[in-house]
């Protein structure tokens, strides 16, 4: 099972069915497009930002090996890690940029692909009753306090005056 992030624009309203021509679907887990294809993935998705900064990365990283000069098969063990590394934070990077440009993370779904993924947040979208209870919750007896006088340990109940 796989986790995902529904992003959709800050002015969508609960239930409304439009907002979500306008919606993103990202995936919380390694990305091989990003770990074979780095940058180019970056501008694939529109990460302008990120695109350049991990473009600047793998060009310093690659002059930095060749002014060290590195064995070649330690440089391509260090490429490999780097790579990995912008595999493993590229999803990240894009759930910020589109948090940045006003799209935050409304809901999150867990689910076996992204067709599944895409139909439990669609569902649960549209459900409005379930994402106004989610956004009101009723208060919780828990965290009224039930006397006025300060509460010292753990356990106050424990020793009650006779």
């Amino acid at each position: 099972m796989t986790t995902y992030t529904l992003h959709l624009p800050r002015e969508a309203r609960s239930g409304d069915p439009s907002a979500l021509d306008e919606s993103e679907l990202v995936k919380d887990a390694f990305s091989w497009g990003a770990f074979f294809f780095t940058f180019l993935w970056f501008f694939f998705h529109r990460l302008w930002l990120a695109g350049f900064a991990v473009l600047l990365l793998v060009l310093a990283f690659g002059g930095l090996m060749a002014v060290l000069d590195v064995h070649p098969l330690a440089a391509t063990v260090a490429q490999l890690l780097l790579q990995s590394l912008i595999g493993l934070e590229a999803n990240s990077l894009r759930r910020w940029t589109l948090g940045r440009r006003g799209r935050p993370a409304v809901d999150v779904v867990t689910a076996a692909d992204q067709d599944e993924a895409e139909a439990k947040a669609f569902a649960r979208w549209l459900d409005a009753r379930l994402t106004l209870l989610a956004r009101n919750p009723a208060p919780s007896a828990v965290l009224s306090p039930r006397r006025s006088e300060p509460v010292i340990g753990l356990f106050p109940d424990a020793e009650r005056p006779r």
